[in-house]
């Protein structure tokens, strides 16, 4: 056994007991019986593409927990990592958002932390959850006791985790970020200016480069039915957890089955003109252990459907196409459509009925 393997069953044995299940945070989503049984589901990612599989998510299976990247170093986010040295709460505050209910209730919390201050003074630009998160990280001293007390104050159907407890820098080598210089091969530093880099992004790394995972993360990976991992932006918030070892062994050694969800277009600067085969490719690079079971895309986004499933099959798994993005055209994922092809994924490759 190697010492990763075993530094994993230390980590599961760690956060035994100590998930409180019974709390919003982490319990059923409105709706479901307690009696039901639903898959066990974590989804990997940050940002808006997270918030959009989360969304989705909460609505078929009341057992979900995000795991969130933590190397955002720009606006209010950034300003209070760079103040008081604490994790960057802005991707963690999307996914708690992404997790509140349709009713009166959630959908008021989400506006709620979502809000952004619009002043002339030094709160200018902060979101209120930005602030109440850094406020109870610095009252309770755990990042994951004082995330999980505010999905239970939002009354989130779901859990959100940081994929490490310490700050991460992201640095990229990118080809051409100087213009004048299109063949050369530059260190880009800050999750910001990769992810807007008008350059070709070659590879990313985080600093420092062995991170500890979160140990409820982990054992969360381990104890899945179904790990997601995106939609999002494929450099920024996509690929850093493969770079987080703990995590990326966890990735690698669970039972559970893994869905890749691919974008619904390149994103200017960090993957312009990347084909959704591409994107199979560069993850590759980095994580050449990881195995998928399926990748999802959307139908009308994939011109080469065989290179596309001759990519996937690298990583042994199948592709499944469905329409998943808004039926009025703009490249965002639709809740609904992307629940249903979730549930459809579920249902076709992994268990029918009960699932423990």
């Amino acid at each position: 056994m190697t010492g990763r393997s075993l530094r994993l069953r230390r980590l599961r044995r760690l956060t035994a007991g100590r998930g409180d299940t019974s709390a919003p945070a982490a319990g059923l989503r409105r709706g479901v019986a307690p009696e039901a049984v639903t898959p066990k589901v974590v989804a990997l990612g940050g940002g808006m593409g997270l918030s959009a599989s989360l969304a989705a998510l909460r609505r078929i299976t009341g057992d979900l927990t995000a795991v969130v990247t933590v190397a955002d170093d720009g606006g209010s986010s950034g300003r209070l990592r760079e103040e008081l040295g604490v994790l960057p709460p802005g991707d963690l505050r999307k996914a708690l958002a992404a997790l509140c209910g349709d009713d009166e209730w959630g959908q008021t919390w989400s506006r709620v932390i979502q809000h952004r201050f619009e002043s002339r003074g030094d709160l200018h630009g902060h979101a209120v959850g930005n602030l109440l998160i850094v406020a109870l990280w610095e009252k309770l001293g755990d990042p994951v006791q004082a995330l999980d007390l505010v999905g239970k104050l939002l009354g989130a159907h779901g859990r959100v985790l940081p994929m490490s407890a310490v700050p991460l820098e992201l640095q990229a080598l990118v080809r051409g970020h100087d213009p004048a210089r299109p063949d050369e091969v530059d260190t880009v530093r800050g999750q910001a200016t990769v992810a807007l880099t008008p350059g070709e992004v070659q590879s990313v790394q985080l600093v420092p480069s062995d991170p500890p995972a979160v140990p409820e993360a982990v054992a969360a990976v381990l104890d899945a039915d179904w790990v997601v991992l995106g939609p999002g932006s494929w450099f920024s918030s996509v690929i850093p957890h493969l770079l987080v070892p703990e995590l990326l062994d966890a990735l690698v050694e669970t039972k559970a089955r893994r869905v890749l969800s691919l974008n619904l277009a390149p994103q200017p600067g960090e993957t312009e003109g990347f084909s959704p085969q591409r994107h199979l490719e560069v993850l590759a690079r980095h994580a050449p252990k990881l195995a998928l079971d399926v990748v999802l895309a959307d139908e009308a986004a994939v011109p080469d459907r065989e290179s596309l499933s001759d990519a996937a099959k690298r990583f042994g798994a199948a592709v499944e196409l469905a329409p998943v993005a808004r039926p009025d055209g703009a490249p965002k994922h639709d809740p609904e459509l992307l629940a249903a092809a979730y549930d459809r994924i579920f249902r076709m490759h992994g268990r029918i009925g009960p699932w423990r």
